[in-house]
């Protein structure tokens, strides 16, 4: 299989988010573009993603299912209304795939609890502040969804702090990034969807997703490796 380098892939992945960013509803409004670039852009982290974590194997298998749930999701959320609650569930099981990842190769859930003490902390304020706004049919999915990312970016910092003083060091603290960005995301989309409108939200949720997005691909140990990071 032919491997593109990674700054060719960077590249793409940044004209294609950037295609989707300014051809979107609140931007541009050019609907047939944003309905390519959007899938496309996750589409190419996957093309990332692919040649990468053969001596992980375990953890490559759940990433690109995480990877691939997420772009079911980035189709159904082109219907914000009517792909909202699939898009939900999309990316719940995205982070369910994601956390199944960062709990292979002998990593046990919570191994380091205070990950996960810091980001319940964060979804029970974001929580807090968003349920008078949540409509009470999406209250119960949201609440699992929060859950769910809360765990996944919680564990991601698990990896990167054991990751610390070993060859995968950096992929380590890219992972960790990677958790507190997803995090950030989709914080931003609940305020602008049940609290109040953000200006310019939908640049800030992109550029933080698809980031988010790329230090998870990011991760796997890279093809020439030889499993080191």
């Amino acid at each position: 299989m032919v491997t593109l380098p990674i700054h060719r892939i960077a590249l793409a992945v940044f004209a294609s988010a950037l295609l989707a960013i300014v051809s979107a509803p609140w931007a541009l409004g050019l609907p047939a573009l944003n309905f390519a670039f959007k899938p496309l852009t996750t589409l190419l982290i996957i093309a990332l993603a692919w040649p990468r974590g053969h001596g992980q194997p375990a953890a490559r298998r759940w990433v690109l299912a995480g990877l691939l749930l997420s772009l079911c999701g980035d189709i159904a959320l082109l219907w914000p209304q009517s792909g909202f609650l699939p898009g939900l569930v999309s990316f719940l099981l995205a982070h369910l795939a994601y956390l199944r990842a960062f709990t292979r190769d002998g990593v046990r859930l919570a191994a380091r609890p205070l990950p996960f003490v810091v980001y319940g902390l964060i979804a029970a304020v974001i929580l807090w502040q968003l349920w008078p706004g949540v409509p009470g049919a999406l209250r119960v999915p949201v609440l699992a969804y929060v859950v769910c990312l809360a765990s996944m970016a919680a564990q991601a910092a698990v990896r990167g702090g054991l990751a610390r003083g070993t060859p995968g060091q950096g992929r380590g603290r890219v992972l960790a990034l990677g958790g507190a960005l997803f995090m950030s995301s989709d914080a931003l989309l609940a305020i602008d969807r049940f609290a109040h409108p953000l200006p310019l939200s939908g640049l800030w949720i992109l550029a933080t997703y698809w980031t988010a997005q790329w230090c998870i691909a990011c991760w796997l140990e890279p093809a020439a490796s030889g499993g080191r990071g």
